[in-house]
């Protein structure tokens, strides 16, 4: 055996043992060792190992499971749309023929062309929403309405984005953006008018789906009365939401088999009578007989359109569900699966339609045959059911991400899944949805209603989506604006024909949505308001740095063994409730750490990037400043996990201060590899001894082991080995210290503040801040709910 050959069959050894650990993981650690320099046999073998891990398999297996999370909604539409399209009876069989082709070419047009080859590429980093779509926008263009970002948090891995040139007309847009504050609150509330109409597809979509599955009782017993219906409807409706708190882990694995049954299903049905019927229906493939449907039913054909409307419904949940799948297996178990059974399904239904235009009201079930009838009422319960979970998940989701944003009273978020991260729970949010989705449910006691409301809800999410895309388009992915133009122009004329339809349709039903998000805009945007007024009045009020400096290392007060975790909304100085705690008590903790919570304009931030440390002061006030960064997606926990990993980062800053102290000709060094600046903040006041105070800038903290001075001249190593020895016993006594202090106790400070508008502001702002934004206020949990500090070591300061 020759040398090659051996080399062949180590490399295939190498590789059946990695595929035979598959489950934890192997790939990248075969990855990782086949990164080693190989010669170009040992490369090929590594190319045909990588093409086979990345086969069509794996893709068919993500693409079967998203069926079960993202197509649910979409793929239950065929319930009720010929209902809702043709309320009464149908005049002329050429009229199902236009209203079938106006499905098929607004699923083409809405659904695959729009959402599943353009709008999906455009998540932030595997997660959709408008929330996504917005904070993809935040970090290419500073339109963030509370400014309490950093220049460090751009240097997170998790915060890509691009730079402009100067005349480019992405730089040009980005520069009209940021020029008035007027714009940004503009798009502030395009957003949020958008995510309101999610939350009320939230409401909607399990209303309509599951009152649509349970009229099949009725079409075969026909003597049934009408509310019998709505009662099994709402005791299904409170099941659903009952058993949120499980959360879709559970009983996910069954979502997907489900759902790609109901296709199946609903496609051999369509099928089946279309052979049997009438195979004519096939001609709607012709965009000739959308023009015929117009100019044959007048203003009534236009109506029309809110239910045909209908037929893409789910499409934004479609979206903002996008967290767990590539793009590539949500595309391929549109094209493959959803999109050709949908268009069976519908077709089926028409030629159904055409030879019994009577039955237009139960149009699917009496489509069924007779043979299958409970089997596929079965089937489409469980398929109404997954469609509303999705929803409801969805709208956890985005409630999360607005709330993460600073757009949300602070509700409890419960994660269901150690899995998934994005699978949620929102308590007091499901109840409220419950008891919406029942009131709709009952109101309208028909479909009809229900379905104009939901048209109205799902037109505007999608003008919402296509304005945020445009400007995705031209900021992010810096598009020729012929493009961006001709992708705007197709959309709007498509989406603004079907709201000038729905606009009919708002005193049959249509005002409920509307309703419904403009109390949510209302709760949003003035808990926004009050938020951001908070945030300027601490930041104009926050206590100089002279003033700390003046009342010398006691902080002119009795130092108390322990540490005090003073929680502030302020990313820098010291908050004007320090100030009202020391003026007050007669006492203070020996250490001092200012603790910021905040989230920024991306998905996660990475465990190793989470905290940035500062000293505040010389070194024997024992003051520092914590920030805790965390993305949209990410929950933050208190706990002893989150109180370790503050303190585990609080000493490293302290030895990494102590190693750093030598270097004074080295500036930079290196962190994981990126090139960090270490910035000195000169704190050039005179503390009454004529010292000059100097504190490290905010500095991200990992492990010791990887930080490696980049810049290290002769001078500055001798300077570091000179005083080696004091920096190292300084570092230990200063360890030691803090050691004894967190032993003695910690003790969380959360500070109260009262907001109140001006007696000469203008009457709305007195009612929304006075009113609305202190009633949010008190019913909303406080911080110690939401930080889960313990009752024991928690002292509120107001």
């Amino acid at each position: 055996m020759n040398v090659q050959e051996e080399k062949d069959m180590e490399m295939t050894s190498r590789i059946e043992m990695d595929e035979d650990n598959d489950n934890r993981g192997s790939m990248w650690d075969l990855d990782q060792k086949l990164d080693q320099p190989m010669d170009e046999e040992a490369g090929r073998l590594r190319n045909m190992y990588k093409e086979k891990k990345s086969s069509a398999l794996l893709l068919l297996r993500l693409a079967f499971q998203s069926l079960g999370v993202v197509y649910g909604d979409l793929g239950t539409s065929p319930l009720y749309v010929f209902y809702n399209t043709f309320p009464g009876k149908i005049e002329d069989p050429e009229d199902v023929v236009g209203a079938l082709s106006l499905i098929i070419y607004s699923l083409t047009l809405i659904p695959l062309l729009k959402y599943v080859f353009v709008v999906c590429k455009a998540n932030d980093n595997g997660q959709g929403g408008t929330f996504a779509l917005y904070s993809l926008l935040c970090r290419h263009a500073k339109i963030k309405t509370i400014p309490n970002q950093h220049r460090t948090d751009e240097e997170l891995t998790t915060y890509s984005r691009s730079t402009f040139h100067e005349q480019s007309f992405a730089a040009k847009t980005k520069r009209w953006l940021e020029r008035h504050v007027s714009r940004k609150n503009a798009l502030l509330i395009l957003v949020l008018v958008g995510t309101c109409m999610v939350i009320g597809d939230g409401i909607l979509t399990p209303a309509i789906s599951v009152l649509s599955a349970a009229g099949g009782i009725k079409v075969d017993h026909p003597g049934m009365s009408n509310g019998v219906v709505v009662v099994v409807a709402v005791v299904i409706l409170v099941g659903l939401f009952s058993m949120q708190h499980y959360g879709t882990d559970k009983v996910s694995w069954l979502f997907a088999p489900i759902v790609l049954v109901w296709f199946l299903v609903i496609g051999g049905i369509g099928i089946y009578n279309i052979w049997k019927y009438d195979s004519s229906v096939l001609k709607a493939f012709s965009p000739v007989y959308i023009y015929r449907y117009f100019r044959r039913g007048g203003k009534d054909g236009w109506t029309s359109l809110g239910g045909i409307m209908l037929s893409i419904t789910g499409t934004e949940a479609l979206f903002a569900d996008l967290s767990h799948f590539p793009v590539a297996a949500v595309q391929l178990a549109f094209t493959v699966v959803v999109f050709p059974c949908l268009l069976l399904a519908y077709s089926g239904q028409a030629a159904y339609l055409m030879s019994n235009r009577d039955h237009v009201v139960d149009a699917f079930y009496r489509s069924i045959p007779d043979s299958i009838y409970w089997p596929v009422f079965i089937i489409a319960t469980a398929a109404a059911i997954v469609a509303s979970q999705a929803t409801i998940t969805a709208t956890f989701s985005i409630i999360k991400q607005a709330l993460a944003l600073g757009c949300f009273p602070r509700v409890k978020v419960v994660h269901t899944s150690k899995k998934f991260l994005g699978q949620i729970y929102v308590p007091d949010i499901n109840w409220i949805l419950m008891i919406l989705c029942i009131a709709v449910t009952a109101g309208f006691k028909n479909q009809n209603q229900i379905g104009n409301a939901y048209g109205t809800a799902v037109v505007i999410v999608m003008l919402v989506t296509t304005l945020l895309m445009t400007l995705i388009m031209i900021l992010v992915w810096r598009c020729h604006w012929i493009l961006v133009l001709l992708f705007t122009g197709l959309s709007l004329v498509v989406e603004c024909t079907y709201f000038s339809a729905v606009l009919f349709k708002v005193d049959q039903g249509g005002w409920v949505p509307l309703v419904i998000a403009a109390a949510f805009l209302l709760i949003m945007y003035v808990w926004h308001y009050g938020t951001l007024k908070r945030y300027e009045f601490e930041m104009h009020s926050k206590v100089s740095m002279a003033w700390i400096l003046g009342l010398g290392p006691s902080l002119g007060l009795v130092r108390v063994p322990g540490i005090g975790l003073v929680y502030t909304e302020l990313a820098s100085g010291v908050p004007h409730i320090f100030s009202h705690f020391i003026t007050n008590l007669p006492a203070i903790h020996s250490v001092v750490v200012f603790v910021c919570v905040k989230y920024l304009p991306v998905y996660t931030v990475p465990e190793e990037e989470r905290f940035l440390v500062k000293r505040i002061g010389p070194k024997n006030f024992h003051m520092f400043r914590c920030v805790a960064r965390y993305g949209y997606k990410d929950l933050h926990k208190k706990d002893d996990e989150f109180e370790n990993k503050l303190f585990d980062s609080l000493f490293l800053f302290v030895r990494l201060e102590s190693m750093m102290e030598g270097c004074s000709d080295s500036d930079e060094y290196s962190l994981y590899g990126q090139q960090t600046e270490r910035s000195r903040e000169g704190l050039l006041n005179n503390n009454g001894n004529g010292n000059t105070i100097t504190s490290y800038a905010d500095t991200t903290i990992s492990s010791v082991d990887s930080i490696v001075p980049v810049k290290s001249p002769m001078q500055g190593s001798m300077t570091v080995r000179s005083s080696e020895h004091v920096s190292s016993q300084t570092e230990t006594d200063e360890l030691e210290f803090l050691n004894s202090c967190r032993d003695a106790g910690v003790v969380h400070i959360l500070g109260n503040t009262v907001v109140r508008a001006r007696r000469e502001s203008r009457f709305y702002k007195k009612i929304a801040i006075d009113y609305v934004y202190a009633f949010l206020r008190k019913i909303c949990r406080e911080h110690s709910v939401i930080f889960n500090v313990p009752h024991e070591s928690l002292l509120n300061v107001g």
